[in-house]
């Protein structure tokens, strides 16, 4: 017998060791995890290339740069306001205001000559900047005082536009924002899913199942990251991605072994026999569908992002969770409840025989004509990848909320009057005494250089840490501050002008951060790590199928259809997002670009759940194969038999997915999009049509292994055990 076999034969014998050790590692680990708090990963401690440097100056001089903020004092008429005196009055009202709250610093006024830039060139409008004491990344909870203070002095002065902007502020709005979409997606997943699984199954208990393993699988990896978390700090979004990939293998991997063990029952079987039949087939399936998506996983830790090595963490754990949970809690379940499994029977849901015998019809089309059936699938899938040969990326800002949330409008009025302002590139340098005469007269030629080719903006601020070993300056750019002429910006910033001034001071270190350093620092590690990921996550699963199946032709059609299916996604996702095309439908605005982290993870996580369903059909093909069929009927029973369970599995799985794209912040609109497209694609044109027209025209071929490889071990197949394993 194989290791699946063995482990649902032990659970059988073993049912209340399995079931309540699993509910006690999982929901203990949740309740702990709880209580001990998550350990988080700061902004500032995510960023790649240059921006990581920079960062990494201001940390080591703990010299955090605080999170600034910025009121603007707007005419409501387009009417000229600076040196009015209701203008003067309700500023130094408001500044007098703030200069009370003890969680602010540095308050700079447009009322102060000193502080030049703050009032616009049209004098419509004003700015007040000040900085949040604390670290940045907690800053959005410390800021309701000043955002209180800033409504009061709207509501004092009507006739002004008084309104604030920062990240502090921004993150607090986004928080509630991010914090209300995952309370909805979390109430609103479990009962689709369980009614999908009513209809997949036609009873209740057989439905409940897939569903209290999947999502004590993710209470047990949320709480589990939370002891990672203090050997590597994790992000706080991490809980909604273990939900997200928690429930869509979690039910997988259930229901594949549920189908095949009511498939076994509806032949005759008796309970024991069917069990450990299901345990020995899909079971093995699942351990090597889980192994695929592990290893998909894995390549995420070659990213060199901190963001996708915790993404990378919590996805291992929740699908190795999922995956054990499969074939030990699943078995053990199944044979306490024996026939009950059944009850709460619903009418007019059609199951079993009659499910293979509507796929068989479905199937006969693309086997009667598989070479056209070939050509026509696969330019269907090239024309819909088309888009992605002009796709661009840039990193999540806070213009990928919706329009009509009062901050967005609120950014883009400022930025409209004062360019680069409230995301400007900052200019960190690190002496042994940055006030030196030497130093500052290079810092403001870099200042000067930079007015003078046109691509930064006043007001222009500095800070400088109590050790006066690190300085940081900031430099409003031209664009919005995250587009590509701000990237230009921080280019030429970087290459020219900061090589000529700062680059002539001996022993003078300097990097550039901000929101569109950090966007091209990013994008450029991407292209360069992107490589690496493709060829350890194909390298690796080309390996695991050819010992698994011990054939040559396996694993390259699997990676061949598996990398067709997710080149359409990546199409599809440009042609949605990066246009205007669906924006009343999904309600988003566009920024023009896709979520520089979404590709690479849309790779990983989309290649290991379609090689999920490869892995699942072919090993039943293979399967009857090995019992005498030829190739041709092995490919119409086995995918025919499997197909029902596929298409439960991809349904749960885009309509979890879906939820997310229902989400306000646009990247985890993107990502929920563009996964649920892709699942529906692969199970639908890849498996229905492409997979088994290729198998077809394949024929024998199929299974070939070229004879200077007969020596690799041949793994344990599939066997049918007798029925006395189990007491």
């Amino acid at each position: 017998m194989n290791l699946s076999g063995r482990a649902g034969s032990w659970s059988a014998a073993h049912w209340k060791r399995a079931a309540f050790g699993w509910f006690a590692l999982t929901i203990g680990a949740f309740v702990i995890g709880g209580a001990l708090g998550l350990n988080q990963r700061g902004d500032s401690q995510s960023g790649s290339g240059e921006t990581a440097r920079a960062e990494a100056y201001l940390r080591q001089a703990h010299f955090l740069s605080p999170a600034s903020e910025v009121v603007l004092v707007q005419s409501r008429d387009n009417q000229p306001i600076a040196g009015t005196q209701r203008f003067q009055s309700a500023v130094a009202s408001l500044v007098q205001t703030l200069q009370t709250l003890p969680q602010l610093q540095n308050i700079r006024s447009p009322l102060d000559p000193v502080h030049t830039g703050l009032v616009s060139k049209d004098q419509r409008s004003a700015i007040i900047q000040f900085d949040v004491k604390g670290a940045a990344d907690s800053a959005d909870k410390r800021i309701q005082p000043a955002l209180d203070a800033v409504a009061n002095a709207q509501a004092g002065n009507p006739t002004f536009r008084i309104e604030e902007f920062g990240a502090a502020s921004a993150n607090h709005v986004i928080g509630k924002t991010v914090t209300n979409d995952f309370k909805r997606a979390e109430y609103t997943s479990l009962p689709i899913t369980l009614a999908i699984l009513l209809l997949a199954f036609g009873a209740v208990v057989a439905a409940l199942l897939p569903v209290i393993l999947g999502f004590t699988a993710v209470l047990g990896a949320i709480g589990l990251c939370v002891f990672l978390s203090y050997l590597y700090p994790v992000p706080n979004f991490l809980d909604s991605v273990i939900l997200m990939m928690g429930m869509a293998v979690g039910v997988d991997y259930s229901l594949f072994y549920l189908q095949r063990e009511r498939e076994e029952r509806r032949r005759g079987n008796d309970a024991n026999t069917s069990l450990l039949t299901a345990a020995s087939t899909s079971g093995r399936a699942v351990l090597i569908s889980g192994t695929t998506v592990l290893i998909a996983m894995a390549g995420l830790f070659f990213a060199g992002n901190p963001i996708f090595t915790s993404m990378g963490l919590a996805t291992e754990v929740v699908v190795l969770l999922a995956m054990v949970g499969s074939v030990t809690v699943l078995p053990a379940l199944l044979h306490k409840l024996g026939d009950r499994v059944e009850r709460g029977r619903m009418p007019f849901v059609a199951t079993g025989r009659r499910e293979t015998r509507l796929w068989e019809r479905v199937l006969r089309p693309a086997l009667g004509r598989p070479w056209a059936a070939v050509v026509v699938a696969a330019g269907i899938l090239l024309a819909a990848a088309s888009p992605v040969l002009n796709m661009h990326t840039k990193l999540p800002s806070f213009t990928d909320l919706p329009h009509n949330v009062p901050i967005v409008q609120t950014y883009t009025r400022m930025i409209n009057a004062f360019p680069g302002a409230p995301t400007p590139a900052v200019v960190v340098i690190r002496a042994q005494n940055v006030n030196a005469p030497w130093v500052q007269s290079q810092v403001k030629a870099m200042q000067r250089g930079a007015l003078a080719a046109g691509i930064v903006k006043p007001p222009i601020s500095t800070r400088t840490s109590p050790d006066r070993t690190v300085q940081e300056i900031d430099l409003p750019l031209v664009g919005r501050g995250d587009d590509k002429a701000s990237i230009d910006a921080v280019q030429r910033l970087r290459t020219e002008i900061i090589p000529q001034t700062l680059g002539n001071v001996s022993g003078l270190e300097y990097a550039t951060t901000g929101v569109a350093a950090g966007t091209k620092d990013f994008n450029d590690l991407m292209k360069a790590r992107l490589p690496y990921v493709f060829a350890f996550v194909l390298g690796l699963a080309f390996v695991l199928l050819l010992l698994t199946f011990r054939s040559i032709v396996v694993p390259i059609t699997a990676i061949v259809l598996n990398l067709l299916s997710v080149g359409a996604a990546y199409g599809l996702l440009t042609l949605v997002f990066q246009h205007t095309w669906f924006e009343g439908v999904l309600g988003f605005t566009s920024n023009g670009g896709i979520t520089s982290w979404l590709p690479m993870f849309l790779f990983v996580v989309l290649f290991g759940l379609s090689m999920d369903y490869h892995v699942f059909i072919v090993s039943r093909v293979k399967e009857l194969v090995d019992r005498g069929e030829s190739t041709e009927d092995a490919v119409l029973h086995g995918i025919s038999r499997t197909a029902p369970s596929v298409t439960s599995a991809a349904a749960v799985m885009v309509a979890v997915f879906a939820i997310f794209a229902t989400l306000s912040l646009l990247q985890f609109k993107q990502m929920g999009f563009g996964l649920a497209v892709a699942i529906a694609v692969d199970a639908t044109i890849v498996r229905a049509v492409l997979l088994p027209a290729t198998m077809k025209i394949l024929g024998d071929w199929n299974w070939y292994l070229p004879r200077w490889l007969a020596w690799l071990p041949e793994t344990e197949r599939e066997e049918r055990p007798p029925a006395a394993l189990v007491d």
